[in-house]
């Protein structure tokens, strides 16, 4: 079977694939960063939920959230919770006629959008859902990471809830558009029947550099607070893969 959208068939497995991300410590440094920066509503708009794992324990925190996910699959699996709300739609197009305080894109969905016109796109709706002084954070790939780091082949087998996942991610590099499509091919096997379940899926990722953050943030109405290495706050190196910023809408 086989996907060119994102996390169309890629979603079934996505909470066994990542269980070992540590959402604790992601949702423990968000909040750390809503608090430095000033952001003492509790209303949060997160574009790209996914299955709802951020969501949930920022409603924990005391936050109400408001997710959007393109991906049917993903929203299938997003558990309902109280003070979290999902609802299928593109980061790109999304109108919910309301403003929040915060705006959160997390997990590199914004290197998701691999155009110049998508990121405007994504920028523009967050600033329309913000009111002044309201932020827009997310992380991204970060270029000089990229560059000095380049992107390998690597496997990853785990599992759990009954099937054995071996998972291959190839990439492919395409430097003159800062972009690295990420070519996953997942092998599912029940263990109890023993049937192997094969899957294929391209993710086009795009890598930033930070003068064309800046820009696109001006653009986009907003000033830049601050860049910093994701959940360590160590300054932008090549060592950064994981870019988090953290914008202010003038």
């Amino acid at each position: 079977m086989s996907s060119t959208t994102p996390f169309d068939a890629y979603g079934r497995y996505y909470d066994l694939l990542y269980r070992d991300k540590d959402y604790v410590a992601e949702v423990a440094y968000i909040d750390g960063l809503l608090d430095r920066y000033g952001i003492t509503g509790r209303e949060l708009l997160e574009f790209g939920s996914g299955t709802g794992k951020h969501a949930r324990l920022l409603a924990i925190s005391g936050y109400r959230v408001t997710g959007v996910e393109r991906s049917a699959e993903m929203i299938e699996q997003a558990l309902p919770f109280p003070g979290v709300s999902y609802q299928q739609g593109d980061i790109r197009t999304v109108r919910l006629g309301r403003t929040f305080d915060a705006v959160l894109s997390l997990f590199h969905v914004m290197s998701y959008q691999t155009t110049n016109a998508d990121v405007e796109a994504v920028f523009a709706r967050a600033a329309e859902h913000l009111g002044a002084g309201g932020l827009f954070v997310f992380d991204v790939w970060y270029s000089p990471a990229v560059h000095a780091q380049r992107p390998a082949v690597r496997v990853k087998r785990l599992s759990g809830d009954g099937v054995e996942i071996t998972r291959l991610a190839e990439p492919e590099l395409y430097p003159n558009d800062n972009r690295v499509d990420v070519h996953y091919t997942i092998f599912a096997r029940d263990t109890t029947t023993g049937a192997v379940h094969t899957l294929t899926e391209t993710h086009p990722m795009r890598h930033f550099s930070l003068p064309e953050l800046d820009l696109l943030a001006v653009g986009a109405g907003f000033e830049r607070l601050r860049a910093e290495a994701f959940l360590t706050g160590d300054p932008p190196s090549e060592a950064s893969w994981g870019l988090c910023l953290v914008l202010r809408k003038v």
